[in-house]
């Protein structure tokens, strides 16, 4: 598939320089808060791309768009389960012809309504290959997707074309209905519509004829309870949308996302009450509970929290086009198997993940542990696969982001790599997470890359589609085997939730076979706030949920 090279490369760089030029600098001051207004800073990180919802599938733009978006279902910040929010009603007889009536009186943050055509024409348009929108995928199983896709996936850019500019199974019934019609039985479409990718956007959107619409992303517009105001190199602005439409406001006024490089520092800043909220602790303080005698408040009461998240963290391995060496399943198969992760899990972690012996997460219905069989720690049989697929021209490179705290357990990996397989192992680090996203895209690493995912919706599906289905968005290793993708297709048009999940436990089974991911651990998050903030929730996303902010007084 073309797009994610058009990704890596033109686009990245108009990101790029949108980042680095439109907005304000640190040094210009926010403007003061009125009387009785209430402002917050928060950990972040900084976005791979303008802040556009179909062009966004990292978690530092992801934290800020989930602020700024109203979807049609909203997800509950305690269990996940979706709740309509834009949408009065989403409904279907058969799981493939799917009718959307809207709330009436739902406003975006430049005074215009939401309809129906906003919907249709914001999935029409990010699905459409002329606009290489990385999160096009997503909409794959609306009728006529394979239309507006390039007729010659190896065509270039002046003669590229599609076979029609619009999905026909997406149609505007009137200001306040549309309907989206399947190519099969999509039984769990109505969770998927949380996913921000499918968010809105206004008829300003559409008026901005700029390259990748990086013009509006620099002053998105939404329908959130928050209203991006302020973008650079160094910090988000989001404020409170005073005339939000939602059931979500939020509580507090404005919220600074700081963008750190260095997660350690941001730990730090919390503790000494100089950033009010961090999403990361680092792997040192967790050893011997550390944080949590860190962040106390000096009546005694915790300044942390704990929330079981849906997030798998793995390993990826090069695709054989850029790294041969990993062309044999072998070698991938005796790198899982020479890593002791509960070692490193007890020791780096101090037992704050779990060791991952399956690609998903225990929070979603449909994870089966035990899957995966090359996660089981075996140094002998990890080195006789290793010699007889003839090893590894190393040194192995192991690829992490040096802005989220990834140093020990990196290090602990190549040291177990290093002495049970005798092969060289080095950490390579970026400088931060855009870095080694944009070069992960561009397919120009070796070896074995960071693969963290957070759920973007709650469905065993979201762990497995995105990521390795032929062409998928977040598809880093380049994984095609038409069997999965043929369980993928067939277990979203299952009938009942059992007969899907046995169908994405089969697909699992192939990829222990064909061994794409490592996987590494699941988690339960760990969280850091100030003593101005008296108490704040974590979402099963490992977000914050900005309308349960509580300052004290």
């Amino acid at each position: 598939m073309r797009t994610p090279l058009r990704i890596g490369t033109a686009l990245v760089a108009v990101a790029l320089m949108a980042l680095g030029t439109t907005a304000c600098t640190t040094e210009e001051p926010l403007p003061p808060l009125e009387e009785g207004q209430t402002e917050i800073t928060v950990r972040g990180c900084t976005p791979q791309n303008p802040m556009i919802a179909s062009n966004t599938n990292e978690v530092c733009g992801g934290n800020i768009l989930d602020a700024s978006e109203a979807k049609l279902v909203h997800y509950n910040a305690d269990n996940a389960a979706p709740e309509l929010d834009v949408a009065e009603s989403i409904e279907s007889p058969d799981a493939i012809n799917w009718t959307v009536k809207l709330k009436q009186g739902y406003m975006y943050q430049d005074g215009t309504e939401i309809k129906a055509h906003n919907f249709v024409d914001t999935w029409n348009w990010a699905a459409n290959d002329n606009n290489a929108q990385m999160n096009e995928f997503f909409f794959e199983m609306i009728e006529g997707y394979n239309d507006v896709k390039f007729t010659d996936p190896d065509c270039e850019d002046d003669a590229c074309e599609t076979a029609a500019e619009t999905m026909s199974g997406l149609a505007v019934v009137d200001d306040y209905t549309f309907t989206i019609k399947t190519y099969e039985p999509t039984s769990n479409l109505l969770v998927r519509l949380g996913y921000t990718v499918f968010a809105p956007q206004p008829d300003a959107f559409f008026a901005d004829t700029s390259a990748g619409k990086v013009e509006f992303a620099q002053a998105p517009i939404a329908a959130g309870p928050y209203q991006i105001t302020s973008v650079s190199d160094t910090a988000i602005v989001i404020e409170k949308f005073a005339d939000y439409s939602g059931a979500y406001a939020g509580s507090v006024d404005r919220i600074v996302f700081k963008i750190y490089n260095d997660a350690n520092a941001a730990y730090t800043d919390v503790v000494a009450n100089n950033l009010d909220v961090t999403d990361l602790v680092p792997a040192d303080s967790l050893v011997g509970d550390v944080w949590k005698t860190d962040l106390v408040a000096d009546d005694g009461s915790p300044r942390w929290g704990t929330k079981a998240t849906g997030i798998f963290q793995g390993m990826t391995f090069s695709p054989e086009t850029t790294d041969p060496g990993m062309a044999d399943v072998r070698i991938r198969q005796a790198i899982s198997m020479a890593i002791d992760r509960d070692e490193i899990v007890d020791v780096v972690f101090n037992n704050a993940r779990k060791a991952a012996d399956s690609w998903g997460s225990p929070v979603v219905d449909g994870y089966k542990p035990g899957q995966c069989t090359n996660c089981v720690f075996d140094k002998e049989k990890a080195k006789e696969l290793y010699d007889a697929a003839g090893g590894y021209p190393g040194p192995l490179e192991l690829w992490v982001n040096g802005d989220g705290g990834h140093e020990a357990w990196s290090e602990a990996v190549c040291n177990q790599i290093k002495n049970n397989l005798d092969l060289e192992c080095v950490v390579q680090t970026t400088p931060d997470f855009k870095t080694l996203r944009d070069r992960i895209g561009a397919r120009e690493l070796k070896g074995i890359m960071r693969a963290g995912w957070q759920m973007d919706y709650p469905s065993i599906e979201n762990f497995m589609t995105p990521l390795y289905a032929t062409g998928a968005s977040a598809n880093d290793g380049d994984y095609s085997n038409p069997e999965f993708d043929r369980l993928m297709r067939d277990a979203a048009a299952a009938s009942t939730n059992e007969q899907a999940n046995l169908l994405y436990q089969q697909a699992q089974d192939l990829l222990n076979k064909d061994f794409p991911v490592m996987p590494m651990w699941t988690q339960e998050s760990q969280f850091g706030y100030s003593t101005k903030v008296k108490s704040i929730k974590m979402t099963p996303f490992s977000t914050f949920d900005f309308s349960t902010v509580e300052l004290a007084s």
